[in-house]
Order: structure tokens, then C-alpha cells, then sequence
């Protein structure tokens, strides 16, 4: 199941006809944990004792309005809301976003338009963060794990420094094609990195003696004359 459907979402608006035709719309986009509220202080009474995690909000209500019913969640909730308005008015929606809205939609609007920007919403706030592993790849016998920062070599492990570390994944980054020494030494040095060439070749002398089979005839960390280095594509560990 989509984890995004089974977000509560709560509905405040005095017209019944637009509640029950979001709420049809949101059920049948997959949500089932939907609930309504037509005025204020029902709003904040459902708020308080389901603890949406949405919300979707009329501007104009018969004992307030959304603007301040979000400053009323605001003392205890800090969940994203989505204003609805009949008035399409810059200082209006200004004054909803300036209030902590996530979005602000014009009445009359497309449900559908509704349901992507509240997925949208709800993906930003709500989508666990994509960890970007790195790779693990063999050169030869070598298993280099550029996650933990070794080189394992026959029964015996080898532990990469932060600089040979760098060099590396933007070696691997580019396999199979030249780095220029000043590429590679923005990447370890940043701005500072004018004048560490013959630093980066003591560098790279050290990561070949860990990920060579003879590092005097290097096979997969390659020099090339008057540009830089060359890792050869390389074989996925995993």
C-alpha cells in the first residue's frame, strides 16, 4: 500500500457539496483515514482528538476563518495544510503562506489538480529521505567498499584515508574515463586545491599499493600522461 494514502486528512468547509465531493475524490484516489469538520470549532475539536496529519481548509467559515484556525493548530500541530478560498486575492493567499500553509487553491479548481498538490505536500513532508548507498566493486582480487572505506585484499583489510576515500569516488563516479588532476583535486581539496598536484600523485601512489596487484605497473588505476587518471570500469559487488 502507497504509506501516503494511509495519512489521515482532515476536510473543514461549511459547503457540504465541496466536502463530500473532495472526500469522494480522496477516497477514491485510495485515502480512507478522511475526515470532515464544517466549521471552526469542530475543526479544531477533530484536530485535537484524531491528530491529522493533513489538512485541507476553507478560508471562510461561519464562526471564523482558516486563517485563524491554522494559527489555532499551530499552538499544538505542525501538520502541513492546504487552504481552500473562494477569493483569489494576492494579500489573502499571501497571508495563508505567510501563516505557515504549505498551498493555496482558488475555488472553483480541479479535484484532480487537489489530490496532486496534496500528494505533493504530503510526499515532501512525510517521504522518508532517499540514502544514497555507496558502491561496493572488485578490481582483480580486490573488493574495494567505498561505504565503510576499504580495500579488502585475501583475508586481510585495509582502511582508505578520507583523501585516497575522495579520489576514489570520483574515480569510480567517472570509470572508464579521464579525470584531470584539477578535477580531482577540487574534489578533495575544494578551492583551496591550487597547487596540490604533486600531493594528489603521493596520494594516488598509496591507493594503488592497496588496490594493486604490483602497484609499479598499475592495471586499474591508470596515469594519464599530461590530463590526470583513469579507473578502469569496474566489476559490482553488489
Amino acid at each position: 500500500m502507497d504509506t501516503m494514502k494511509n495519512k489521515k486528512i482532515l476536510i473543514v468547509d461549511d459547503e457540504p457539496e465541496i466536502r463530500e465531493m473532495i472526500e469522494r475524490f480522496l477516497r477514491k484516489e485510495g485515502f480512507f483515514r478522511v475526515y470532515t469538520a464544517d466549521n471552526f470549532a469542530n475543526a479544531l475539536s477533530v484536530c485535537r482528538m484524531e491528530k491529522p496529519d493533513a489538512a485541507i481548509l476553507d478560508v471562510m467559515l461561519p464562526d471564523g476563518d482558516g486563517f485563524s484556525l491554522l494559527s489555532s493548530i499551530r499552538s499544538f500541530s505542525d501538520m502541513p495544510v492546504l487552504f481552500l478560498s473562494a477569493r483569489g486575492e494576492d494579500e489573502d493567499r499571501l497571508l495563508g503562506l505567510g501563516l505557515g500553509a504549505d498551498d493555496y487553491m482558488v475555488k472553483p479548481f480541479l479535484p484532480r489538480e487537489l489530490i496532486l498538490r496534496l500528494m505533493a505536500i504530503l510526499k515532501r513532508v512525510y517521504a522518508a529521505p532517499v540514502v544514497e548507498r555507496l558502491p561496493v566493486f572488485r578490481l582483480g582480487s580486490q573488493v574495494i567498499d567505498l561505504e565503510s572505506a576499504t580495500v579488502q585484499r585475501g583475508d586481510s583489510e585495509h582502511p582508505l584515508t578520507a583523501k585516497e576515500h575522495a579520489i576514489l569516488v570520483k574515480l569510480y563516479e567517472n570509470q572508464g574515463r579521464i579525470v584531470t588532476s584539477d578535477a580531482l583535486c577540487q574534489a578533495v581539496w575544494g578551492d583551496e586545491s591550487f597547487g596540490y598536484e604533486n600531493t594528489l600523485m603521493v596520494h594516488v601512489r598509496r591507493i594503488r599499493e592497496k588496490i594493486e596487484e604490483d602497484p609499479s605497473k598499475p592495471m586499474y588505476l591508470q596515469t594519464v600522461r599530461g590530463l590526470g587518471y583513469k579507473l578502469l570500469a569496474v566489476q559490482e559487488a553488489r
